[in-house]
């Protein structure tokens, strides 16, 4: 909770497999791929809008239109073959579907066909080889193969596709145990080389044809709709584009071509889609693209992001889509209640100043794991100013001085007055105590648990692997000396509660999407855990009255306030009014008995 990085630094850590992102299952992440991806369609729009390259109207013959009508009927042929260049129209073992009297851009019971086959390799395709998908359309009747008599190039049309993804080999198989490491270091050595892709068979392939009747201008097409277009040269009009609808294909759901594959399934399906769809899908795609590319989407992200759409209830999908929103908004808010609270404390009474620096040791564990994975620089960048900020803290928690009296200048660290005068010193170094030696003994048995039972690329790997999954597994231990602290003054007036509001609210979102993200229920459970020690902290809140002789989370006490003195010397002069009227009625009465 205490770290403003940890979410990122669990998913690039993720992306390893053996860093400790994936045994912890955090449920962070669809919430900010969610509004990345609404963020990325609305900067493109409107930087489209008002700052593309202007082109001057075209005149009315430098206008493009669709070749074919609406609704009117198409013939269909698919070949499979190992070829990029397909011209062997008249070999009946490569076309493997054919249809006909396809209605073009109507909705209807048939205008969608569906198709399945067993398709059965070949030893080139199991050892890396390719396979393409050749889809040819015409007018009704009308032949694609252009060695026929009656063939016209205006009435035919294709696209070809692969059916075979090459996709990178994931890194695990690259680590080894860490004595495995000086046994064969020439093996090891030989094994960091070029990267390696392993061929992936697509069990679905969907067939789009796109409901556009746009006229064009030649000038001015779309830079996202110019690849899909194909144009004939004769006429300078377009034919009807041909999508190849990939958005929905998982790649759990592509099959790993091998020696032991003796049959694939292929499902195959054609069917209209409408103009705006086929955008959505088309800036969606793009948009994980560019957040790949800057690092702020890891490979798996998009897949899981997809999944929740695809299982998950649309109402409830409606509601995560706002929450993820307050969620950023409280994040902010929190980080700047925050820096806002050390900015302006004047005391350090009642607050642990060995939890700042035991924090600024595990963000610096969690960067220099980053470094160590290779994290793409957005990450990095977030992680180290998290670091930064956390030795900012440091600052205002304690006294730093640069101690210049050897050969080298060192950092010296001096606790402050309002710290060491009082209680608070005692008590924090009490609860580090105990809570040094349970972390030393959890890091002690995770080390060893880690070096037995995981692969590492190195000594160092092992030893930065095994703090910082300690970090993120044991990381909420960390705030239990300041609930020692509270039990111990019976009080939380020093607490910034505005700031610990904000983190709380997070927690609570977080919670939300561990039942959305797909994860191990023993992991769904751990997300919980913070919930505990905000709730203590809340029970601490209501049981421990309000000492106004404290300060707050601002550095000042409730005596500080400007009208508190004046209601005082208020009170004050009215109590001694009424002491001297007391005396002048006493002294009135004693006089009457007297007389």
């Amino acid at each position: 909770m205490s770290q403003p990085v940890a979410a990122a630094a669990a998913a690039a850590a993720q992306l390893q497999g053996q860093g400790p992102a994936a045994r912890q299952g955090g449920g962070g992440v669809l919430g900010p791929s969610i509004t990345n991806i609404v963020r990325m369609v609305m900067f493109w729009y409107f930087a489209s809008k008002f700052f593309g390259p202007k082109r001057p109207p075209a005149e009315p013959g430098m206008v493009m239109s669709n070749l074919f009508q609406k609704g009117e009927p198409l013939d269909m042929w698919m070949y499979l073959s190992e070829n990029e260049k397909f011209n062997d129209f008249s070999n009946e073992d490569a076309l493997i579907w054919r249809e006909t009297n396809i209605p073009y851009a109507v909705w209807s019971p048939g205008s969608t066909r569906t198709h399945t086959l067993t398709y059965y390799p070949s030893e080139a395709l199991k050892h890396n080889g390719s396979l393409y998908a050749h889809v040819y359309f015409s007018r009704w009747g009308y032949p694609v193969d252009p060695t026929d008599p009656e063939y016209e190039q205006s009435n035919a049309f294709g696209r070809t596709h692969p059916v075979v993804a090459f996709l990178r080999k994931p890194k695990d198989g690259k680590r080894r145990a860490c004595w495995e490491i000086q046994e064969n270091k020439e093996s090891v050595d030989k094994d960091v080389g070029p990267v390696e892709y392993i061929s992936y068979w697509k069990p679905n392939v969907t067939i789009n044809l796109v409901d556009d009747f746009t006229r064009y201008p030649h000038n001015n097409v779309p830079p996202n709709i110019a690849p899909y277009l194909n144009i004939d040269p004769s006429s300078n009009n377009y034919y009807p584009t041909v999508f190849f609808h990939e958005f929905w294909l998982l790649r759990d759901k592509l099959i790993a071509l091998n020696e032991t594959v003796e049959e694939l399934p292929l499902n195959l399906e054609i069917g209209p889609i409408s103009m705006t769809k086929w955008q959505i899908f088309l800036q969606m795609e793009q948009s994980f693209q560019v957040q790949r590319s800057y690092g702020s989407m890891l490979e798996g992200e998009a897949d899981e992001l997809k999944r929740v759409f695809l299982e998950g209830n649309p109402y409830f999908l409606g509601l995560t889509m706002i929450v993820s929103m307050f969620h950023s908004l409280f994040d902010f808010l929190a980080f700047k209640n925050d820096i806002q609270f050390w900015n302006k404390n004047k005391s350090m009474e009642g607050l642990s100043a060995k939890s700042v620096v035991l924090n600024f040791v595990c963000q610096l564990i969690i960067f220099l794991y980053l470094l160590d994975n290779e994290t793409s620089w957005m990450i990095l960048a977030s992680s180290g100013v998290g670091v930064c900020i956390e030795f900012w803290k440091i600052g205002k928690a304690m006294h730093v001085e640069i101690d210049r009296s050897g050969k080298i200048p060192m950092l010296r660290f001096r606790d402050r007055e309002s710290y060491a005068q009082n209680k608070t010193k005692e008590y924090d170094a009490l609860a580090m105590k105990y809570l040094t030696n349970l972390l030393l003994f959890l890091v002690i048995c995770f080390s060893i648990y880690s070096l037995k039972y995981e692969k590492h690329k190195s000594w160092y790997s092992w030893i930065l692997s095994s703090l910082t999954s300690c970090v993120y597994m044991f990381g909420f231990i960390m705030m239990c000396p300041q609930l020692f602290i509270n039990y111990k003054l019976k009080s939380v007036a020093h607490m910034p509660w505005r700031q610990m509001t904000y983190k709380f609210l997070n927690t609570i979102i977080d919670d939300l999407f561990a039942f959305v993200i797909k994860m191990p229920m023993l992991h769904r459970l751990s997300v919980f855990r913070d919930d505990v020690i905000f709730l203590i902290y809340l029970y601490q809140r209501w049981v421990y009255p309000v000492d106004k002789k404290r300060v707050n989370e601002y550095g000042f006490g409730g005596e500080d306030e400007p009208q508190a003195p004046q209601a005082l010397e208020g009170s004050d002069s009215a109590a001694a009014a009424a002491q001297q009227s007391g005396a002048v009625a006493e002294t009135s009465t004693e006089d009457k008995k007297t007389k």
